[in-house]
This record gives C-alpha cells, structure tokens and sequence, in this order.
C-alpha cells in the first residue's frame, strides 16, 4: 500500500469543482484500473491538496485526472510537464504494514485537511522533531494521519472519528527525546496566517472538493 499526497495549483478563473463533478464516473473507473483507493481532494484559493492510497508504484495524478491541464497550472522543471507536485511524507502515526493492518473499520469516516506555512529557516528543525515522534511513539494518534511537505508547505491528511490503536510495530528510535510541551516548541516553526481566526492562524483548515472512499480490496500492500 503506497500513501500519495500531492500540491497542484489553479489556473486563473478556473471552477475545479464543476470540472471533478464532471469526471466522477470516468474517475472511479481509473481508480478501479489503477488500484487506487480511498481520495481526497482538498482547496484553500487556487492551491489544491490530493490524497490518495493504491496498490500501485505506477498510479500517477496525471493517470487519474486526464483533461486536468486545463483547469491547473504546470509547475517549471522536470523532463515532463508536471500539473501535481509530489509532497513528501515527513510524519505519520502509522504506516501500513499489511492490508489487514490497513482495512478501516469505519468506512463512513470523514477525511479532512489542513495546510501550515513553516519558516523556511526551521524546516530542518521540524522535520527532525517529527521524525523523532514517529519513530518513538508510532501510533500515538490518528492511525491515517499524515503530513507532506512540498517546498516550505505542510499538507496535513487526517480522518474523523480518528482511530487511535497501537501500532503493530516498533518505530525505529529507541530514545525518549520528543518534547512534553510539544505546542510551545512547534509553534516558533510556523509562518502564521495573518487573515485567520486564531483557532486556525498555524493550521488553517481546508474546503474539500472531493472524496471517494473505496473499500479495500487486500490486492497488495
């Protein structure tokens, strides 16, 4: 099982809603091909978020979303045009280690989003931080929450009701080095969202504009 999460951005005027709506059928029908499972698609203004799951190394955005280029932006560099750029998982309470392990028990979960801006002088700092919590104390939250990084922007995956159980594993750490007042150490890290109410001036919630939960087929890990 492979956990995907990607940052795109939308053209000017663009209404990526109708354009999704539009694609549903044709969408699960890719999904089903490529052994995707389980997507999110999550908007904040022009930045859009997509989280998926699949069975496949080779299951690409640009596969699932054919016609995309005309709602989104492509981003310089790369061999290829590129429309999604890959953000790279730097936390995560657990990490699937089988289908079994993986099979929610609550389909009718609810997937939600949040996007933070780090100062990009403390990106090495927060990245170290986390990678010490996962590997000390995997499973201390919810089993499908995850953060990407793309650049100095955080994308935080997530699901209610959360689960919250042990992982079947032990992380790589053996230390006791996370911080008890975790808050008070993250907090200088953020760049916070000036035009936010306080609940939401370091994590600012995502509007979603697409879920598709699937159930998982146990073809793969």
């Amino acid at each position: 099982m492979q956990r995907c999460l990607y940052r795109a951005e939308c053209r000017e005027g663009a209404n990526p809603s109708a354009f999704w709506s539009a694609q549903t059928e044709l969408l699960n029908e890719r999904m089903d091909r490529l052994g995707v499972e389980r997507l999110s698609i999550f908007q904040d203004g022009k930045e859009l978020f997509l989280y998926y799951e699949c069975t496949s190394l080779e299951a690409e955005p640009e596969q699932l979303f054919q016609g995309a280029a005309e709602i989104l932006k492509e981003w310089p560099g790369g061999e290829q045009p590129r429309l999604w750029m890959p953000m790279m998982d730097i936390f995560h309470y657990q990490q699937p280690v089988s289908a079994e392990h993986w099979n929610r028990s609550h389909m009718a979960g609810t997937p939600y989003g949040r996007v933070a801006a780090l100062k990009p002088e403390q990106v090495a700092s927060y990245v170290y931080h986390h990678y010490q919590y996962q590997e000390e104390r995997p499973g201390d939250g919810d089993k499908y929450g995850i953060i990407g990084l793309h650049e100095n922007l955080l994308f935080f995956y997530a699901e209610l009701p959360a689960t919250v159980e042990p992982a079947p594993y032990a992380g790589k750490l053996t230390t006791n080095l996370r911080p008890e007042n975790w808050g008070e150490v993250m907090e200088p890290h953020f760049r916070k969202w000036s035009e936010m109410e306080p609940d939401q001036a370091i994590w600012k919630k995502l509007t979603p504009v697409l879920t598709i939960p699937r159930p998982h087929t146990g073809k793969g890990e």
